[in-house]
Order: structure tokens, then C-alpha cells, then sequence
């Protein structure tokens, strides 16, 4: 769910901007899971531009207070929302969480590494929602460790209907800063793709898993 427009149209140009998000609709790209795909994304980039993340920090931090309160704890995805979520809890002065996809096979075999107390409030940021599996699978360790998970919060999300299941039969209410709707229509409006290359972003949106069979 988006909250506020303006911030997904800029975070979309933003992105765009930094070449956080690639869109190449002419010589699509190949994702691990074997999907053609018109675009590309690296969400973590925005690290290296010190105003950018702070747009992002900033208005996690606003969305959050807005949507949840101020929780006990942020969480973080890892490894690709860990910098960012590391600069969230810091400007809540906020401990600060991650979640590693599985738990490690050596030492104490964590998967949440930081001090989670039972009960406690957390609200999770996440660089981005493609299926929601590994979001999900984050949000899962930590109830399962006894946090009271408000929520999940995203700067960008392709809105796949696959996602928006899985969170829905999961129970998890999440928010983006912006979404692959509001990135074709900031990309067109400045020009950065044409009205041909937006409609083929569209479709591939629309069926992403069979698109390269179409091309």
C-alpha cells in the first residue's frame, strides 16, 4: 500500500536517478530464478548517495510514526535492507534488529541477530518486495521469537498479485514508498522510457514468470 503519492513519485525518480533501478525493456535482464525481466534492481545503491538515503530515512521514519507509533525495535531484512534499516532505528533512536534468511549453521546458529526481548513491539523494513517469500520468511523467525510484528515496511515493491497473497494469507500488513506503477508512470513522464517501451513494462507486469516466451 502506498501512503503518500508525491514521496512514490519521487522515490521513484529518485531510484531512477542513482540507477538503483535499471528499466531495459529492449534487452531485458535474466533474474536468478530464470525470469526475463525489463527491469532491474538494487535498491542498496541509495547508500552511497548520503541526501538520497536520507529522503528514504526520513520518510520510513515519518510512515512508521504515522502507521504504527513508534514500536520498540526495527528490524531489518538482510542483507539488502540492513544499511537502511540501520539508519531508520537510529533517527527513532530505536534498537536496532536483523533477520537472516535462515539460521547460521556455526557459533550460537542466530537468525536474529540483536537483542529481541519477548513481547516487544517491531516493525521490519525491507528493500524490496518482488514474491514477499524471504519478507515473510523474516517476519515468521521473529514471531516466532515472541515479537509482536506491526508490520513490514518497503521502499519499493513490483506489485506482483503472488505478493499481495502471501501477504494477505500471511497476516501482514505492509506499506512502500513506491511501486512499479508509479515508477512506469515517472519514468514516462520524464522521458526516461517512451510510450512504446512503457506498455511493454506493463505487460510484463502483468504475466512476469511467462513474459520471456512473449518477447
Amino acid at each position: 500500500m502506498i501512503l503518500n503519492k508525491e514521496t512514490a513519485r519521487t522515490t521513484a525518480e529518485l531510484l531512477l536517478q542513482i540507477k538503483a533501478i535499471k528499466l531495459e525493456p529492449q534487452d531485458p535482464f535474466t533474474w536468478a530464478s530464470g525470469w526475463k525481466s525489463p527491469i532491474y534492481c538494487d535498491n542498496r545503491i541509495v547508500l552511497s548517495y548520503p541526501p538520497i538515503r536520507n529522503f528514504i530515512r526520513e520518510h520510513f521514519a515519518k510512515q512508521i510514526e504515522e502507521i504504527y507509533g513508534k514500536p520498540d525495535v526495527i528490524a531489518a531484512v538482510a542483507t539488502g535492507a540492513i544499511g537502511i534499516g540501520m539508519l531508520v532505528a537510529e533517527y527513532l533512536s530505536l534498537p536496532f534488529i536483523y533477520v537472516r534468511p535462515e539460521p547460521k549453521s556455526h557459533g550460537r546458529k542466530n537468525q536474529i541477530e540483536g537483542n529481541l526481548e519477548e513481547g516487544q513491539t517491531v516493525v521490519v523494513i525491507e528493500d524490496l518486495i518482488s514474491t514477499g517469500k524471504s519478507s515473510l520468511n523474516a517476519v515468521k523467525a521473529l514471531k516466532e521469537a515472541g515479537a509482536n510484528v506491526k508490520g513490514m515496511l518497503a521502499i519499493f515493491t513490483y506489485g506482483f498479485k503472488t505478493s499481495e497473497e502471501n501477504f494477505k494469507e500471511a497476516g501482514v500488513e505492509y506499506h512502500t514508498l513506491s511501486n512499479y506503477d508509479h515508477l512506469i508512470e515517472t519514468a514516462h513522464r520524464t522521458n526516461y522510457i517512451n510510450a512504446s517501451e512503457a506498455e511493454i513494462l506493463k505487460e510484463w507486469s502483468q504475466d512476469p514468470s511467462n513474459w520471456n516466451v512473449k518477447i
